[in-house]
């Protein structure tokens, strides 16, 4: 497997959990401390970094040391492949619907033009 697809794995499978996700749109926002971002949560502060770790361990989050903080924020790289991968999909998926509506047309104008012959 090359290391493109394994990074889609460890990201998908991260951002499998409501409450992954909810962090990382949290973080879209601004980066926030562990203990900011467990603000909100019925959990201790452990669970929540047990959370940030799955993240930082699928490279959808870095942590960096801003004196006595230590933010966590959004590491776009990856998102930028899962954008491109999910893009690939979406447009294979519009060129099917495309010719299957252009597949209609035909039927239409075909059905259309079979019963003007027939009313003649």
């Amino acid at each position: 497997m090359d290391e493109d697809a394994e990074r889609l794995d460890r990201a998908f499978a991260a951002l499998a959990d409501r409450t992954r996700r909810d962090l990382v749109a949290r973080l879209a926002g601004a980066d926030a401390t562990v203990g900011e971002l467990a603000e909100p949560y019925d959990m201790s502060l452990q669970a929540v970094s047990k959370h940030v770790k799955v993240l930082a361990e699928a490279g959808l989050v870095t942590r960096s040391k801003d004196a006595q903080r230590r933010p966590v924020h959004l590491d776009t790289e990856v998102f930028d492949l899962m954008g491109k991968w999910i893009e690939r999909y979406r447009r294979e998926v519009e060129e099917r619907y495309q010719r299957l509506d252009a597949l209609l047309d035909r039927m239409v104008e075909d059905e259309d033009g079979t019963r003007a012959e027939g009313a003649s």
